[in-house]
């Protein structure tokens, strides 16, 4: 099916990012181009250095491509200064990590908060803002609680709820049920098909579980830095 162009979230055109490692130049990502609809739970699979790390990362504003354009939400981030980025990130991206990335002395409320306090906001609309995101991921009643008093799964809740806090276009997760028991990763996968569908959220998850895969909406392969049409054989172990 075509998608209008009002409907797509992230535009990736013709991108190339090059690494270099002591006098080998690695070219990670080759001549690139992906549309990814608004509303989409959308699985990134690939072996190591495929690609598709740097891929969310570039999505992300945490790094700029060599060639080409990145578009999000109508802003093409790929010509934003460091500055701008930074700017732009706090209020359109949310991070979800593999390994939580809590701050161990801080409560989940305050965990959750920090994204916040980067934007003009009082107190009274900071508070708010992070009780609704705790309502969401059903961890109202662990506010109090520090990352060292929650289950591996409560503290990904608590990392999903400081990436929904600030209301962002776009969701970014690396590996965020690769260190939980399977039940708790099918609880993780739960909320963030949930987010997509009662937030609309545009979701981009980097994963190697088939599994969770499977959880998506669709899949991108990629492979030596370009997309491939079909899933390889690394992806199925």
């Amino acid at each position: 099916m075509t998608q209008s162009d009002t409907s797509i979230q992230v535009r990736v055109r013709d991108v190339t990012k090059t690494f270099v490692r002591g006098s080998e130049k690695l070219q990670v990502l080759d001549h690139l181009s992906v549309d990814i609809p608004e509303g989409q739970f959308l699985g990134l699979m690939g072996p190591s250095g495929s690609g598709k790390t740097t891929l969310l990362n570039l999505i992300a504003g945490l790094d700029s491509p060599d060639s080409g354009s990145i578009e999000i939400a109508g802003a093409e981030i790929s010509k934003m200064s460091e500055s701008e980025l930074a700017t732009w990130r706090t209020r359109n991206i949310g991070f979800v990590f593999q390994f939580y990335h809590l701050l161990p002395v801080l409560s989940a409320f305050d965990n959750v908060e920090l994204p916040l306090l980067l934007l003009p906001m009082s107190a009274a609309q900071r508070r708010q803002q992070v009780m609704t995101a705790l309502h969401v991921v059903g961890l109202d009643d662990r506010m109090h609680h520090r990352p060292g008093q929650l289950s591996g799964g409560q503290q990904q809740r608590v990392g999903i709820a400081r990436a929904i806090v600030t209301d962002p276009a776009v969701i970014v997760a690396d590996e965020p049920t690769g260190d939980l028991d399977a039940k708790s990763a099918s609880e993780i996968l739960d909320l963030l098909v949930e987010l997509k569908s009662s937030l609309n959220k545009t979701i981009i998850m980097v994963t190697h579980d088939p599994r969770a895969a499977q959880r998506t909406d669709s899949v991108l392969f990629l492979d030596k830095g370009r997309l491939v049409n079909e899933m390889p054989a690394f992806s199925s172990k």
